[in-house]
């Protein structure tokens, strides 16, 4: 039976994969069939079935969908004032071409600190592209680094929701984890960011061109480089606010507003009406022009929404049908260290339901009652060892895959050997890491 359940995921997989490449499906009619032939493949009730799906498609998107939206606005207000342009040749002034896939992990690794790695991508994708614009370069060499540098942050440091889960199920220390995760997470960054994208963009030339957000190029008059990071940071100052609020000597009341305002779509609700005020109406655009420019920036959202939820919808039949479960089982009999166990079994589980932070909360609850009675487990380590397993092997049922598909304009083939092999690469070097310094602490 549990062979049975891989080989008909597996299958799935294929469909997907076959569906979008060869048959020339829309990737969203490619995951709804792969979902329908798992659901009745694995014996799933037919009642059953179709809430399931739509449980998954909501589960998703009721996170998302505001802000993919508003994400996406922001974008465009940065492209069409100059914004992008001006922030994007600051960076080349002050870091040089050559240095630019550093500048660029590190700003990845700062905005994805206190925010989801969706919501990063949206915060600097219209920097990433904005450079790409200005220095003709390969577009990988800048964006991988961002990415590298969003992910290992959502997959490892706390505060994202996925180690946090992991904390209290281990019953780790917060703030060791917080120290460990650094330590382990800049050099997986700097590997599967700046190194990988060297090695890869001579390998891999994108055919296409990022289409979501397009850029203007004849600016009456471009808005100051310090008010264009003013507002594509904002969102990411009002996240922070929020997660340094139960720290501060506030009042109760105070700290909920902060909450409030510092939740990602408030926050980037607040961006998107001061990029309307400061790039747009001071910059000459009066409300119509405004309007248009959300409008054309809405049109394309449709597709990747569609594309996420449908994602949303594969996953979801792949934890009822019981998938998720069996891998987990197959792993907790293999006699092996904690760490190992718990990286694979996060590994496995990813790959299965394609979230990582249902990973990571799953391969917790699975591997927390085996470590109960030993001794000596450095449960702070386990933590980063199972968020390096929840990274691993990306591809067609994780919503990240057709994010950075989507907006980087690029093939199902292209997002296979740039973003599967990075995430798999952090995945290994992280967990790596965490052996490493389990030698020594």
């Amino acid at each position: 039976m549990d062979a049975y359940l891989l080989l008909v995921t597996l299958l799935a997989i294929v469909i997907v994969i076959l569906g979008v490449s060869w048959l020339k499906w829309h990737a969203f009619i490619s995951l709804l069939v792969a979902s329908l032939f798992l659901a009745i493949a694995t014996g799933l009730s037919l009642d059953k079935i179709v809430s399931a799906y739509e449980t998954g498609v909501g589960g998703v998107l009721g996170h998302l969908v505001g802000i993919l939206a508003l994400g996406t606005i922001l974008g465009k207000m940065m492209a069409e004032s100059g914004a992008g342009m001006q922030v994007a040749d600051f960076f080349v002034r002050k870091f040089g071409v050559k240095k630019l896939p550093w500048a660029m992990l590190f700003s990845g690794f700062i905005i994805g600190i206190p925010v989801f790695f969706e919501v990063g991508i949206l915060i600097v994708l219209p920097l990433v592209i904005s450079i790409h614009k200005t220095t003709k370069q390969n577009i990988l060499l800048i964006a991988l680094p961002v990415i590298a540098g969003l992910s290992i942050v959502h997959g490892l440091v706390p505060p994202h929701p996925g180690a946090l889960t992991a904390i209290s199920i281990y019953k780790a220390n917060l703030g060791t984890v917080l120290i460990y995760s650094l330590i382990i997470a800049i050099p997986a960054a700097i590997i599967a960011g700046p190194l990988f994208a060297k090695w890869v963009h001579k390998r891999v030339v994108p055919q296409g061109e990022p289409e979501l957000i397009r850029f203007n190029t004849n600016y009456k008059k471009l808005p100051s480089t310090g008010l264009s990071f003013f507002i594509i940071l904002l969102p990411v100052l009002l996240m922070v606010l929020a997660a340094i609020a139960p720290y501060l000597s506030i009042p109760k009341g105070a700290e909920k507003v902060m909450a409030f305002i510092g939740s990602p779509i408030i926050a980037l609700l607040i961006a998107v009406f001061a990029a309307f005020y400061f790039l747009g109406i001071r910059q000459g655009m009066d409300r119509n022009m405004l309007k248009k420019f959300s409008e054309e920036s809405l049109l394309p959202v449709g597709s990747i929404i569609l594309i996420i939820g449908a994602g949303g919808g594969f996953k979801q039949i792949l934890i009822d049908s019981g998938v998720g479960n069996t891998i987990g089982q197959m792993s907790e009999n293999l006699s092996l260290s904690p760490l190992v166990l718990a990286f694979l079994i996060a590994g496995l589980i990813r790959i299965a339901t394609g979230s990582a932070t249902v990973a990571l909360t799953t391969a917790a609850g699975i591997v927390s009652p085996i470590i109960e009675h030993m001794s000596g487990v450095n449960l702070e380590l386990l933590v980063i060892a199972t968020g390096a397993g929840s990274l691993m092997f990306s591809h067609v049922n994780d919503a990240g895959f057709w994010m950075v598909k989507e907006y980087l304009g690029l093939t199902v083939n292209e997002t296979f050997k740039t973003w599967t092999v990075l995430e798999t690469i952090l995945s290994f070097v992280a967990f790596g890491g965490a052996l490493l310094l389990n030698l020594f602490v």
